[in-house]
């Protein structure tokens, strides 16, 4: 895969990146001026020349993702045996400049974990917004391609994942990404919140259901070690408290609706810069 079509691959992920292109080239140097790599948090594509040059821009460039970054920055490198390296010597004689991109991926990623009949309706009102749609279920009939057929037509990018421990697909979600645990099980749902919290890395982290639910969930995460500081990182109950009254308020269309309409704030309040070459 080349850069291109990876940061195609990270958009549609909605994972961020940085494209490290060489803005100029003095003397003599491993790559020519416009050549690109792509920087992701675990992976690299193509080269801008190897050795400490490219180890060096690699280190900036995570630490850029790192810390959410959205301005582009010069960097400039001797390419000599007296310039201070960190990762080898790379004696070639000229020096190089590098023009690091920040991307945020125009595709905020949303998991819903738990495709009942609430879950299946949210995603039928997400799937029209141009996001990374993550749907998680511990049940293998819950993601029946027949079940799905409403997605078909979806603009956002699907991604299924049948988890018969629907943490562990916390791990393979990009940073940012925003939870809403409503699974038909409240040992799963904590089981969720319990390893989400050990993560702190979402964009929100949302529980459906009542207070009294809530009230035994946070002491049994208390239990487990978490401060008030991280469960005050949990919205619940979700929604819309505009929506969450009246004799519908309880249909899964309606509690869907009103989970969006609180959710679409936080997807596009921040500013994003798509690269898409």
């Amino acid at each position: 895969m080349n850069w291109r079509e990876a940061l195609n691959a990270l958009h549609e992920r909605g994972e961020a990146g940085v494209l490290v292109t060489v803005a100029a080239a003095r003397g003599h140097t491993p790559r020519e001026a416009g050549a690109k790599m792509l920087v992701g948090a675990a992976q690299t594509w193509d080269t801008v020349g190897g050795g400490n040059l490219e180890a060096t821009a690699v280190a900036r460039a995570r630490a850029l993702l790192t810390v959410g970054a959205a301005v582009p920055e010069l960097l400039t490198l001797r390419l000599t045996d007296r310039a201070p390296n960190e990762h080898g010597r790379q004696c070639c004689g000229g020096e190089v400049t590098l023009l690091l991109e920040p991307f945020r991926t125009a595709r905020p990623a949303v998991a819903v974990f738990g495709l009942g009949h609430v879950g299946l309706e949210l995603a039928r009102v997400l799937a029209r917004l141009p996001v990374a749609l993550h749907l998680i279920d511990s049940r293998a009939a819950q993601l029946a391609p027949e079940r799905l057929t409403p997605l078909t037509d979806a603009c956002a990018a699907l991604h299924f994942h049948h988890a018969p421990i629907p943490e562990t697909v916390l791990e393979t979600l990009p940073p940012g990404a925003h939870l809403l645990i409503l699974t038909h099980d409240h040992a799963e749902d904590a089981a969720l919140l319990d390893a989400a919290l050990r993560r702190p890395a979402w964009g929100s982290v949302g529980l459906i259901g009542s207070a009294a639910k809530w009230a035994r969930f946070q002491a049994q995460l208390t239990e487990l070690g978490h401060p008030p500081e991280a469960l005050a990182q949990v919205t619940t109950p979700i929604g819309d408290p505009a929506l969450r009254t009246g004799p519908h308020r309880k249909h899964p269309a309606v509690i869907a609706l009103s989970v969006a309409a609180a959710l679409t704030p936080l997807l596009f309040s921040a500013p994003t810069l798509e690269r898409m070459l």
